[in-house]
């Protein structure tokens, strides 16, 4: 008997767990049989037995833990939206750049989600989510035949130009409101230095000093007779102002009105370099000073760190700050939620060039030519219409469903047990009051009237309210039947031998209930509880689809579904429903087998039907 305890101690948690699952059936000893025929051990090896039961319990498990610990590792902010991240398609290639470009790199053009760069000899490379929408494709460029050497490239919002060694522009993308046709004063120009894109605009500036503006003039401030034509060095756009850097070193405001954008900071002294964001500015001066106005927000790019060497260039994404330190370093600060403020270990051990930042993605090319990334590469499961990441958001949003299905079935497993063992011992007419109840719930329509109850009760209540109040919706209109189960298994237990000599010895009827006879029918309880599990999750997501149950931005499977309850999105945007509809399906389903594995190996009778 030594021997077989210390046999048994040696059995670790993952031999039991896989054990039957993918290997063979050892031959037990006698006492080792012996000791397996306790109902307990009887009940865990038939069930370790089922193949399809234990996978599935595997498969159940790992779900359940990544949605158990996946929203501590990337929790979501509820809070969050992004226009230029809407529905974009899963993968992990928006700064996946040509290699042939490392070495002769000229250029790089940054938009949303994709980017363009230019090599040494003119050829243009294009990368990353280039589908604007539905008609509208970046990669979709025609060229005329005499296009000649692409010199200087540009990205807006939703379109890219460029400019080739004759001056001549081409566009790509959205053209909306002709932002990538040149008007004819623009196409006449021989002189054009430099180009620029914005929000559905686009800017030139010529070689002596003027700029000129083209695509809607109704979003961005811009006036083509401001005071500095003639005497530009530098234009650049944030996403409804245009902004300039003249040849005396002076920040200056090429719009009309009046605005954050107009209130620039004096004594700056002489400006070197300026850069933009969604609604700031910064200005750079030649003591390495670093002055920011505009719309300021909290996303932290109007605060730049201190640094040990002076900052001499600067450039700005959407919400973030870009800059090089006299001493080569490579710094960034501002809103960081795709990590592109973090500049890598590698850049910062590299003799870094030139860098290009846009939006939020980063490039640093080193004195070897080689090209280094940080920012938003993409998205595993893609974006949703509010440019929210759908993976994190499957991740909260499966543990917000599995925890509606769990207290679900706590709350109306605790109701069924009592009403039904009560109901099962007492009988006569506690059983015929208690059974009416039953009857009269159990007729109601259960999903009209979960809709009704939420619908009424719900309209003035927080999400999180929203939240509790379908967790008890669905327990206390789905115990009826575990109520029945109960009674039917008290009935038939409340003869046997061992409850008369409970009564004999004087023990309390309600002891006798919960002590003696409920323990007996646990087994029973326990796999009606697991299918009720899947159930219960299963009506949360029909509650939810129907747009009657958790509401957004609260994510859960169901309403996640509710969100691509529509035809335009089931054709053009499948990741938004294909993936949460898989997980919503795999662990009904898991839970299922689990609860019949669960049945047959506690009722060894049903193998035999």
């Amino acid at each position: 008997m030594g021997h077989m305890k210390e046999v048994d101690k040696k059995r670790s948690f993952l031999s039991l767990l896989f054990g039957n699952l993918f290997g063979g059936n050892n031959k037990l000893s006698i006492l080792e049989e012996e000791k397996v025929q306790s109902p307990f051990r009887t009940v865990i090896k038939t069930f370790r037995s089922n193949k399809i039961a234990m996978t599935a319990l595997i498969i159940f498990l790992l779900i359940f833990l990544t949605v158990l610990i996946g929203p501590v590792i990337k929790p979501i902010d509820l809070s969050f939206s992004e226009t230029s991240q809407q529905n974009i398609a899963p993968g992990y290639d928006m700064m996946a750049i040509p290699k042939s470009l490392n070495g002769k790199l000229k250029d790089i053009a940054i938009g949303p989600t994709f980017s363009a760069g230019i090599s040494e000899d003119g050829f243009l490379y294009i990368w990353g989510k280039t589908r604007i929408s539905d008609t509208v494709d970046i990669r979709n460029l025609k060229l005329p035949a005499n296009t000649g050497k692409i010199v200087d490239i540009a990205a807006g919002y939703d379109h890219l130009i460029m400019l080739n060694d004759e001056g001549k522009i081409f566009g790509s993308g959205s053209n909306r409101q002709q932002q990538i046709t040149p008007s004819y004063e623009v196409e006449m120009l021989t002189n054009i230095k430099e180009i620029e894109a914005g929000y559905q605009s686009s800017l030139v500036l010529t070689e002596d000093g003027r700029s000129f503006y083209f695509g809607n003039t109704m979003n961005s401030d811009y006036n083509q007779f401001h005071p500095y034509q003639g005497n530009l060095k530098k234009v650049l756009t944030t996403s409804d102002a245009v902004v300039g850097l003249t040849n005396d070193g002076q920040a200056v405001y090429l719009g009309t009105q009046r605005n954050a954008y107009s209130n620039i900071p004096e004594n700056m002294g002489n400006v070197i370099d300026i850069a933009t964001t969604a609604a700031t500015v910064a200005a750079v001066n030649d003591q390495g000073q670093v002055f920011i106005w505009g719309n300021k927000s909290t996303k932290g790019e109007g605060n730049p760190p201190r640094t040990e060497s002076k900052i001499v260039s600067i450039q700005g994404g959407r919400y973030h700050y870009t800059a090089q330190l006299e001493n080569g370093d490579i710094i960034s600060w501002g809103a960081n939620y795709y990590n592109q403020a973090d500049v890598p270990k590698a850049v910062k051990e590299s003799n870094i060039e030139s860098f290009y930042t846009d939006f939020y993605q980063n490039y640093a090319v080193t004195h070897t030519g080689e090209v280094l990334t940080w920012g938003l590469k993409g998205y595993l499961f893609g974006t949703d219409d509010l440019g929210r990441d759908i993976f994190t958001r499957l991740l909260n949003g499966g543990r917000m469903s599995i925890t509606i299905g769990a207290v679900a079935v706590i709350i109306a497993t605790f109701i069924g047990i009592i009403i039904g063992g009560i109901s099962g011992y007492f009988g006569g007419k506690i059983d015929m009051v208690l059974q009416r109840v039953t009857e009269m719930v159990n007729s109601l329509p259960f999903l009209p009237f979960a809709m009704i109850l939420s619908a009424l009760i719900g309209n003035n209540m927080t999400s999180s309210q929203r939240t509790y109040l379908i967790m008890i919706i669905l327990g206390l209109l789905s115990w009826p039947s575990l109520s029945r189960l109960v009674r039917a298994q008290v009935l038939s237990i409340r003869e046997q031998e061992y409850v008369v000599a409970a009564k004999s010895l004087g023990i309390k009827q309600m002891g006798i209930v919960f002590k003696h006879i409920l323990p007996n029918v646990i087994s029973v309880i326990i796999v009606s509880a697991t299918l009720s599990f899947a159930s219960s999750m299963l009506t949360e997501a029909t509650l939810s689809y129907l747009g009657f149950g958790v509401q957004a931005p609260q994510p859960t499977w169901g309403n996640m579904l509710y969100g691509a309850n529509n035809s335009i999105v089931i054709q053009n945007f499948w990741w938004r429903w294909v993936y949460a509809s898989i997980l919503l399906g795999i662990c009904v389903i898991c839970i299922n087998l689990v609860g019949d594995g669960l049945r047959d190996a506690i009722d060894p009778k049903s193998q035999e039907r």
